[in-house]
């Protein structure tokens, strides 16, 4: 555990002296206000508990997008800058590598999501929503995002260019994602496996307020099975 406290803060602190995740999250909060203030604010006439599903939908695609940036640079620049070598050669495990890196983009993440936090406290000035929505659609979002950093990370093992990680890592959100719009035009029994596989499916729940246990432990197994494989996939690179 205390080796992955220690790289986890080691690569928070590398977000916090680059300007790069400042301005991931900068461009998301923007984009994330415009459509808030535009489409949900000045939109068609609806409940207050409506327009926090809306802000929630919006804020769940861009969490997914700043999900996919903040990890290409995970592995991809430590390959590049050959200081991946010097973690082989440290006394921790893959896997603690991996769980540190991961602790520390969630974190980072989550700075996103506080920092959006006023957009609903205004619907609740105004309107009437209740403190176990936020609960639920908050939760919703950090599900989702450390699912998506799991997969943007497997994108960055596999590569040593940024780009190249950035390309992998939203290929491979986007396929996920899929699913959940190809099942809704298939037939069975491809129906039920595609909504198995959708990521973007239970986040909708969430979005209205309701948690299921069912959607939880499914993020939680979805983000365990691609930290297992992001850990594979180093293991199989140090000895090349």
């Amino acid at each position: 555990m205390r080796n992955i406290t220690l790289i986890a803060r080691r690569e928070l602190a590398a977000y916090l002296r680059t300007m790069s995740g400042y301005i991931i999250i900068a461009a998301m909060l923007l984009l994330v206000g415009i459509l808030f203030t535009t489409v949900v604010m000045w939109g068609p006439s609806k409940k207050s508990a409506e327009i926090v599903g809306e802000f929630f939908k919006y804020a769940a695609f861009f969490s997914m997008v700043g999900s996919v940036l903040l990890s290409m640079r995970l592995f991809a620049e430590e390959r590049q800058t050959g200081t991946l070598a010097l973690l082989y050669s440290s006394p921790v495990s893959d896997w603690e590598i991996v769980l540190g890196k991961f602790f520390a983009a969630l974190t980072f993440l989550s700075v996103f999501h506080l920092t959006t936090f006023f957009m609903p406290v205004l619907v609740m000035v105004y309107g009437k929503v209740s403190w176990g929505h936020l609960f639920a659609g908050y939760l919703g979002l950090t599900l989702l995002g450390a699912c998506s950093l799991a997969l943007g990370m497997l994108g960055s093992s596999l590569t040593k260019s940024q780009v190249v990680a950035a390309i992998l890592g939203g290929v491979f959100v986007t396929l996920v994602v899929n699913t959940y719009f190809l099942a809704r035009v298939t037939l069975p029994p491809l129906t039920q496996i595609l909504e198995a596989m959708a990521l973007y499916a239970p986040i909708f729940r969430f979005m209205e307020g309701v948690v299921r246990l069912k959607d939880v432990v499914f993020y939680g197994l979805v983000s365990y099975v691609l930290l297992y494989a992001n850990t594979r996939v180093l293991e199989a690179r140090r000895w090349r």
